[in-house]
């Protein structure tokens, strides 16, 4: 049985547990708990209330805003 990769925003998230030390659901509550801001207002606040990296923080908001759920 093979396993596709995970593609997309989603294969961000290891790294991003191992960098910032926090669970990858902490970040997107984080996220929904700010909605309904704007895409990038949300990567900002990210990257400046937290000192995420760009691309982080944009997998993150990419993939709570993906799902819709709240």
């Amino acid at each position: 049985m093979s396993h596709e990769p995970i593609k997309g925003p989603a294969s961000y998230f290891p790294s991003i547990e191992k960098k910032y030390a926090r669970p990858i659901g902490e970040w997107q509550q984080l996220v929904r708990d700010r909605l309904p801001a704007k895409h990038m207002e949300l990567v900002k606040i990210l990257k400046e209330e937290h000192g995420m990296g760009h691309g982080h923080a944009n997998a993150i908001v990419a993939h709570v805003l993906s799902t819709g759920k709240r």
